[in-house]
């Protein structure tokens, strides 16, 4: 616990100190990079209902060798020598609010079709430990995921309240489900691996002003279509049938300026933290505590993007059975650093650098060597520790289309394994260096 309290301090005084040196309001990462949402709309016959989206294809080489993959990646990320893909064929229809503080509604639904809706995105991950799978065998083009599907309503109270009902992306993390839109082709290791990616619920957001505005979200639980905590969870045997809920809360601040924000966020649940740790309690918490800001300095006229994001979790754990649980929990945080720079209208470099952590109690993601725990306990595991350095060269040559080209190293513990789907031997870690290079092209319409 000490060392939850002292992170937690950590994490918020390294984000008050970035916000205090920005010195002008950005918008959040999830608005500066996201040139998917900037996009002609095309109008559907009926009236204020839009339709967009983009194709999704590339290649990724490993240099690791056929008989092994990159530990804890997501899907075609982590495929053994080289790989095709077809990532994903993104459709948004959207009827959206206007500016008006009056009483209006309107509704969006995500879909998406291809790998990177069949890799971990479209399923319960409690038994991986983490947000996204970890074996490469299921990769499938023709994979669908209702990423979100939601109604949406403005009651015209204060500034107005936007209240959200049904399925919808997580507000932690720098970085999103659409690749197009994050700095880089391949995911980070804190989105993977560190916060849930999705839930079904209801949401209230609120702007109190022009620099801040903050939200409250409550739904079934982590990666959770349904609310497993009705029936138990089959998938690990739980008996409970408590039902189990996720809360999330957000606060954005951006400054006067409009080049810079920072935004806190924490998720918390209960009686459904098995779909976040493998080896959690169904009746056990998790809680996670999430920060992530951006800075675009003035006297870079624009050309430069700078970014972070930290996490800090925490979830309980069990030995067996949840009728005998054991007083133990597991820790896990992480930290990245990303930059852009807009060299010209036609070419810029983005750079990410981040580190993950899982404490010795529990398996929150990677494949740790059981060792026992005082000689009984088959759940205890070595402790993480990963790394990852990325850089992406990005071209806009023709309009809508993006071409990119990205070199990534991973090190660490348990950094590579070799996996039953290409290996005889099964599932087992080593730490050597995964050396990636990755290649996208991406049309938006």
């Amino acid at each position: 616990m000490n060392k939850w309290i002292t992170g937690l301090f950590a994490t918020a005084l390294i984000s008050g100190v970035a916000l205090a040196d920005a010195g002008a309001p950005a918008v959040s990462a999830k608005d500066l990079s996201k040139a998917v949402e900037k996009v002609n709309y095309v109008e559907t016959d009926v009236p204020g209902v839009k339709l967009n989206g983009y194709v999704d294809v590339g290649y990724t080489y490993n240099f690791i060798g056929k008989s092994s993959y990159v530990g804890n990646r997501f899907g075609q990320d982590s495929t053994p020598a080289g790989d095709f893909n077809v990532n994903a064929v993104k459709l948004t229809l959207e009827k959206p609010l206007n500016n008006k503080n009056e009483l209006q509604a309107g509704f969006r639904v995500d879909a998406m079709l291809g790998e990177d809706a069949g890799n971990g995105l479209g399923g319960n991950n409690g038994s991986s430990g983490s947000s996204f799978g970890g074996s490469s065998s299921t990769i499938g083009s023709s994979s669908l995921l209702l990423e979100q599907a939601y109604v949406v309503i403005r009651a015209p109270y204060g500034n107005g309240i936007d209240f959200k009902v049904g399925k919808q992306v997580t507000w932690l993390g720098y970085e999103v489900i659409e690749r197009p839109s994050n700095l880089n082709i391949t995911y980070g290791n804190l989105f993977q691996n560190m916060i849930p990616l999705y839930g079904t619920g209801v949401s209230a957001e609120y702007k109190f002003n022009d620099m801040v505005d903050g939200g409250l979200k409550i739904n079934n639980g982590w990666n959770a279509d349904s609310n497993y905590g009705v029936t138990g969870n089959n998938l690990n045997s739980h008996t409970n049938t408590n039902d189990g809920y996720g809360i999330e809360a957000k606060l954005n601040i951006k400054n006067k300026g409009g080049n810079a924000n920072i935004q806190q966020s924490i998720y918390y649940s209960w009686d459904s933290s098995f779909q976040a740790v493998n080896n959690a309690r169904e009746n056990g918490n998790v809680v996670v505590y999430d920060v992530w800001g951006n800075w675009a300095p003035k006297f870079a006229n624009d050309k430069l993007l700078l970014g972070f994001n930290t996490d800090l979790g925490y979830a309980d754990l069990h030995t067996g059975n949840d009728y005998n649980p054991d007083n133990r929990g597991t820790t896990w945080w992480g930290a990245a650093l990303y930059a852009k720079y807009q060299f010209n209208s036609i070419y810029s470099l983005a750079g990410r650098a981040d580190y993950i952590h899982s404490d010795d109690t529990g398996p929150k993601f990677g494949t740790g060597t059981s060792t026992g725990y005082n000689g009984y306990d088959s759940n205890h595991f070595n402790r993480q520790d990963l790394w990852s350095l990325t850089l992406t060269n990005s071209f806009n040559i023709v309009e809508n289309l993006l071409i990119r080209a990205e070199y990534r190293v991973d090190f660490g513990d348990n950094t590579t394994a070799a996996t039953s789907a290409y290996h005889d031997s099964g599932t087992t870690g080593s730490s050597n260096i995964a050396n990636t290079v990755s290649l996208e092209a991406v049309y938006t319409f």
